[in-house]
């Protein structure tokens, strides 16, 4: 048994909102959902786990990565970090990364997920256009050459949003974070597995067999995760709904975050 994701953040009170990351280079739940906490934990008990090679969580080896994907791995020890705090039945939000690991979380544990908040999710996400996307080229080029710099991070967070002078404060701690050398290594063995597996598991083909209600996040000018990809799941999902923002790239809980809180917060709280 692999050990279980940390959770960084156990806080608010009510129904149980788990919230899970992106896979950028330096991210972690607090720094993907920093901002939305003071909004959501008024009506939720929140649970932020860094997802495994991320943030304060364990780092899987090379071996592991190739033997299993990385979303395989993060469900299981999502699941065991949720048994180890006695949380049963639970609402799963999962952005970029994180959305592929919500995806199959809802498939394989349907009995437990209430709700599911789908943010410009991989692995369900099945595009026109050509791969790798401009998004994955600038995560799989951060690591390469000369390696991590504060230019290269804030020309990775102009990619991931549609408005990046917006967001140049965020440059500064996502790069310090990126620097984590166990982190590093993480990250060209998660690269390197993403590269033979050739992608995200391919999660669209089982979309269709989603029981939970599911509400749909995306930007319109996503450039990661690009919005053609969702017309699969709009169709396949039996129980969807999508909500699309304009002037918004890859971090909806960020570019448009009061939004992003009140949909969500409706969404979860509407029987």
């Amino acid at each position: 048994m692999l050990p279980p994701a940390l959770p960084e953040i156990d806080a608010g009170a009510g129904p149980v909102l788990v919230m899970l990351h992106g896979g950028g280079p330096g991210a972690s739940a607090v720094a993907n959902y920093h901002q939305n906490l003071p909004a959501l934990t008024r009506h939720f008990r929140v649970v932020l786990p860094d997802q495994p090679g991320f943030g304060g969580s364990y780092r899987p080896a090379e071996a592991d990565l190739d033997a299993r994907s990385i979303t395989e791995i993060t469900v299981d020890a999502l699941l065991q970090t949720l048994d180890a705090l006695g949380v049963d039945r639970f609402h799963l939000l999962g952005n970029s990364l994180g959305g592929a690991a919500a995806i199959a979380t809802a498939l394989e544990a349907p009995e437990r997920v209430e709700k599911l908040v789908l943010m410009a999710p991989g692995g369900g996400w099945l595009p026109f256009g050509p791969t790798p996307t401009e998004g994955q080229k600038a995560m799989f080029r951060y690591y390469n050459g000369e390696g991590p710099t504060l230019k290269k991070m804030r020309d990775f967070i102009g990619v991931m949003t549609a408005e990046p002078k917006r967001w140049a404060d965020t440059a500064q701690a996502r790069y310090e974070a990126s620097l984590d050398e166990s982190h590093i290594a993480f990250y060209h063995a998660y690269n390197a597995a993403f590269a033979k597996r050739h992608g995200m598991d391919p999660l669209w083909q089982r979309v269709h067999k989603i029981k939970a209600s599911t509400l749909l996040l995306w930007g319109r000018d996503d450039r990661t995760i690009t919005l053609d990809g969702a017309q699969l799941m709009l169709k396949q999902i039996r129980d969807v709904q999508l909500h699309v923002f304009g002037g918004c790239g890859h971090w909806v809980q960020l570019e448009r975050q009061a939004e992003f809180e009140r949909l969500v917060t409706d969404f979860l709280k509407e029987h």
